[in-house]
């Protein structure tokens, strides 16, 4: 069962960490390593609601989003996506990205340099959105509920994530002014730049959660309008278009999946700058997490159990804030690749140690009120 669902992505995996050793030698490989892990971890909620949705379409549509919906979430996101943000940071066609990427590593790396601070503000705050509106939610499931039961409440007040996120660009636009006035008026520009480029990763945030809410609210419609028409028929006898019906809510199923799995892989893709500006590192990196996020969906999916390590969520998130600042600091000072690699390792490592240790409480508790008539009161109480 585990090779038969995993089978593809291990086998990309090691063709790409070969290819990146021929390319890069062993820091390559250790790059694409890196890569790897934090796009997985920061997809394996991803997968979890890819296979919530996904379970509920029939066999055809689950086919499309794992076929054609792949080849859009490992060329277009993974692959065009950073040759994009690139050319257009950089203000060159995406073709001269692409043959300066291949062919003059140099001058890519300094044009990337150059547009790190745009790059960085834009997925910093793109990031730090979803970290914010993830942890300012009431959850009935807490990982670290000494932080998380406080900012709950505060998070009932309307725009708090929006706020605050703005703040943060403020203070980090306004450093590096000051910085830029202190050395004689070095990059005046820049700290525009930043603010602007911070802007439009708000902006591109709430794009994509208003569109997301939108198919998420047309699929609740279909979904209610399949269930009346269902019970109407039930009692006048006729039958019902199932086919018909089924089409339109697989469709607006497909069209949020794919909405969803467009937001989760930009995280992705905009996380990589922090670890690396190598177009080609970055794009095997991404390419084997990609994968692995197919497989974690279908394994789901064919397992009907997505409650298993319920703190995982949580540590990738956090995983996700981490990033945000680290982005946003690295557009005046500079922090190692490995540090911001590990730093989302750890937050996954550690969120799936709890959710074993959590399991193995529940587990232990059950057993010991399995003999008598308070199990259901222990059980509860736990």
């Amino acid at each position: 069962m585990l090779l038969k669902t995993f089978g593809w992505s291990f086998a990309v995996t090691a063709l790409g960490l070969v290819a990146a050793v021929f390319y890069g030698g062993w820091t390559g490989f250790g790059i694409v390593a890196i890569l790897s892990i934090l796009e997985i971890s920061l997809s394996f909620d991803n997968a979890v609601v890819n296979a919530g949705i996904l379970k509920k379409m029939s066999a055809f549509w689950q086919k499309i989003f794992l076929t054609i919906g792949v080849l859009i979430a490992v060329f277009g996101m993974r692959l065009v996506f950073p040759v994009a943000i690139v050319a257009i940071s950089a203000k060159i066609g995406p073709i001269e990205a692409v043959r300066l990427a291949l062919n003059d590593k140099d001058q890519y790396q300094q044009l990337v340099t150059d547009a790190h601070p745009s790059i960085a503000a834009f997925g910093g705050m793109f990031l730090l959105m979803i970290f914010l509106d993830f942890i300012f939610e009431d959850r009935d499931i807490k990982w670290l509920g000494w932080i998380e039961r406080p900012l709950a409440k505060l998070g009932r007040v309307d725009m708090l994530s929006a706020c605050i996120a703005l703040i943060v660009l403020m203070i980090s636009a306004m450093t590096v002014a000051t910085h830029a006035h202190q050395h004689g008026g070095a990059h005046v520009d820049k700290a525009e730049t930043v603010l602007l480029s911070g802007i439009a990763g708000l902006i591109t945030y709430l794009v994509v959660g208003g569109l997301s809410g939108f198919f998420e609210n047309k699929l609740e419609e279909e979904e209610e309008r399949e269930h009346e028409q269902e019970e109407e028929a039930k009692k006048t006898g006729k039958k019902v278009p199932a086919v018909v019906l089924a089409g339109k809510a697989a469709f607006f199923m497909f069209l949020y999946l794919e909405v969803l799995d467009a937001s989760f892989s930009f995280d992705g893709v905009i996380g990589a700058f922090a670890i690396t500006n190598d177009i080609v590192l970055m794009a095997l990196g991404l390419g084997i997490g990609a994968m692995y996020v197919r497989s974690l969906t279908v394994y789901l999916v064919r397992q009907g159990t997505l409650d298993d390590y319920v703190y995982l969520e949580h540590g990738a998130h956090y995983a996700i804030g981490a990033l945000a600042v680290i982005l946003l600091v690295t557009i005046q000072y500079e922090i190692h690749e490995v540090i911001t690699g590990l730093v989302g390792v750890v937050l996954i490592a550690w969120s799936f140690f709890s959710s074993v240790r959590r399991n193995k409480a529940l587990a232990a508790a059950e057993g010991k009120g399995s003999g008598s008539d308070d199990k259901a009161e222990v059980s509860s109480g736990v």
